[in-house]
């Protein structure tokens, strides 16, 4: 069994106590958190969990394994090297670190001590997304050519991050889950309306060496919550709406395909091929249970976790190359 500690009990703080409760092979032993309000909340659904404000008290306990972070993005660094050097497991919120030098920190101390460092990214873990990975793989799709996604709605605005390390994040897990060729430049542009804040609308470009192309558009600034993503295929297409209930995943089959003229080696001809559409099953478990299965087998088998630090460090540089040229105005910059 293993036993669990989760440092922050705000806004996603609920929900990873939960579905460490309901999962079977781990039990939430404590829950850390500063405000007294939040923490009675926790007692009053969890009796038999351990509360406190003191986060010493997790680190020291022996009935703790593991620890999970659910923080300001600006501690997790200190917060998850603290959990290690204690020998804890660590599963961090997203993102790893607020600098990939940190997450290199945190990956050296995590090997030298055998503990396994996971991030939190949630997607990688819910069915749409591992079912796009699935087509991508088989070919279903054919040959890629490009991921677009729109992710806005109305707030919730950061103090401590921009647009781009709050809503971005998840896209660049999924790009990072889904293909296995790596973007090697970033352009994003993007705007503050409000001074002395962070930025709270971005776009962002990612290019790959071999002809896929990524685009995502972020803002806290509109009026309706959006989450639509489409992939195109040489093949197949798919769109995938996060706040469509019944049907988040929709493959068309449509397309089209160039050939020389054979009149004109200067002309191409097009041809549009418009087929059936459908909505393929995918499972319904809730994706952080997924998550919390996956940490508790990584842990006790001992593999590398879908969403472990090195995936996490490769999602923090594309931000700070990104949140480099949007500050240039969209500069073209390599990711090292």
């Amino acid at each position: 069994m293993l036993k669990i500690g989760v440092i922050g009990y705000g806004y996603w703080g609920p929900n990873l106590v939960r579905n460490f409760q309901e999962v079977e092979g781990a039990q939430v032993t404590y829950v850390c958190d500063l405000d007294p309000v939040r923490l009675q909340k926790a007692k009053a659904r969890y009796p038999s969990v351990t509360t406190t404000r003191d986060v010493q008290e997790v680190f020291k306990s022996p009935d703790v394994d593991a620890v999970c972070i659910a923080t300001a993005v600006s501690t997790h660094f200190d917060l998850a090297m603290q959990a290690l050097k204690a020998g804890k497991h660590v599963l961090a919120e997203k993102p790893l670190a607020d600098s990939s030098e940190k997450c290199d920190r945190l990956i050296d101390e995590a090997d030298r001590r055998g503990r396994v460092l996971m991030v939190d990214h949630t997607f990688p873990y819910t069915p749409p997304v591992q079912k796009i990975k699935e087509l991508v793989e088989t070919g279903a799709l054919g040959r890629i050519y490009y991921y677009d996604s729109t992710r806005i709605n109305l707030g919730l605005f950061q103090r401590d991050m921009n647009v781009i390390w709050d809503l971005a994040v998840h896209d660049l897990s999924i790009l990072d889950y889904i293909f296995r060729e790596k973007p090697v430049a970033v352009s994003a542009t993007g705007m503050t309306h409000f001074a002395g804040q962070p930025a709270n609308v971005a776009y962002l470009t990612l290019f790959y060496s071999g002809s896929l192309i990524a685009h995502i558009n972020v803002s806290w600034l509109a009026p309706v919550k959006v989450r639509l993503t489409l992939v195109s295929g040489s093949e197949k297409m798919v769109v995938y709406d996060d706040t469509n209930v019944s049907e988040k995943l929709k493959v068309y089959d449509k397309g089209i395909t160039v050939c020389p003229s054979p009149e004109n080696v200067y002309q191409m001809r097009v041809s549009y091929r418009a087929g059936d559409m459908y909505a393929p099953q995918i499972g319904t478990t809730e994706a952080l249970q997924n998550l919390a299965r996956h940490f508790i087998d990584c842990v006790e088998k001992g593999g590398e976790p879908i969403t472990g630090a090195a995936a996490g460090r490769r999602v923090v540089r594309i931000m700070e190359v990104a949140t480099q040229s949007l500050e240039n105005k969209g500069q073209l910059l390599d990711i090292a």
